[in-house]
């Protein structure tokens, strides 16, 4: 997943991520419930990480009565399920643009608009794996979050 373009279509991708989610709790014998399915489609309805709070504030002004413990388990749900990554720079969650793939979370995050980008490239993955096992490490997890400006932000500052 590469950074929109300015015309992009975000309905798009919320449709696509619903019907990946949909596949994907029916593959693993989850239930993608109606808060479950529109915190994933908050979360897809931009490319820049969405705190929890402000999940529920949009929540509130569409008429659901969610406390912060209902979001935060809606997040924890698409989370455990492949379907949402927690991006820690931010204390904020993105959609995984991989579901039901096994991968490293990496992110592309820029500094001027906010918009995030999932960087697919397994070579990361392999270069920090061994660099880790030559120090003894053997890793579990890896997420890597890079800061820096988009290529719109890029082309706007002088």
């Amino acid at each position: 997943m590469g950074f929109p373009v300015p015309q992009h279509d975000h309905r798009a991708c919320v449709h696509d991520a619903v019907e990946i989610a949909e596949a994907e709790c029916r593959r693993q014998g989850a239930r993608l419930t109606p808060i479950r399915r529109r915190v994933l489609e908050l979360v897809w309805e931009g490319h820049q990480p969405v705190g929890a709070y402000a999940l529920l504030e949009t929540l509130g002004r569409e008429g659901w009565s969610a406390a912060p413990p209902t979001v935060y388990r809606a997040l924890e749900f698409l989370q455990r399920h492949g379907l949402v990554h927690r991006v820690a720079l931010l204390n904020a969650f993105i959609g995984c643009s991989r579901p039901g793939q096994p991968h490293a979370g990496k992110f592309l995050l820029c500094a001027g608009c906010g918009m995030a980008a999932e960087l697919e490239d397994e070579t990361i993955d392999r270069a920090v794996t061994a660099a880790a096992e030559r120090l003894g490490f053997s890793v579990a997890r890896q997420t890597i979050e890079v800061e820096g400006l988009c290529p719109s932000c890029r082309r706007a500052s002088p």
